[in-house]
């Protein structure tokens, strides 16, 4: 039996439901206990993270210049974070957190804790 044309039909089946899943843009609309955002291209990724209350949320420059983490409200701030460094917060209250790099004001991320 001929099992090519099959392992074919399944690669091109996996490849468009990946493509589905990268459509959705850059949100995990799951509630976690951790979460990892990165940081590449002047970007957070996901721009939006959905954890639950007491979840820690880890974010790591991949990118070549540094970058900061800070919380509009002054909840908490990173100091400036080079090439694989990191930063982690765990979010002990609910509540929809927005961040941003101060270097980089355009760089803006939510964090929902449920």
């Amino acid at each position: 039996m001929n099992f090519k044309p099959y392992r074919t039909s399944l690669a091109l089946i996996s490849l468009a439901a990946l493509s589905g899943v990268a459509a959705l843009g850059p949100t995990i609309a799951w509630a976690a206990d951790s979460a990892k955002v990165l940081i590449k291209d002047f970007m957070f990724m996901p721009m939006s993270v959905t954890v639950k209350t007491g979840a820690t949320v880890s974010w790591v420059n991949m990118d070549d210049e540094p970058h900061t983490i800070v919380s509009d409200t002054g909840l908490f701030r990173s100091s400036g974070l080079d090439t694989n460094e990191s930063f982690s917060y765990k979010f002990d209250k609910p509540g929809t957190y927005h961040i941003a790099c101060s270097i980089h004001p355009r760089m803006v991320a939510t964090i929902v804790v449920e």
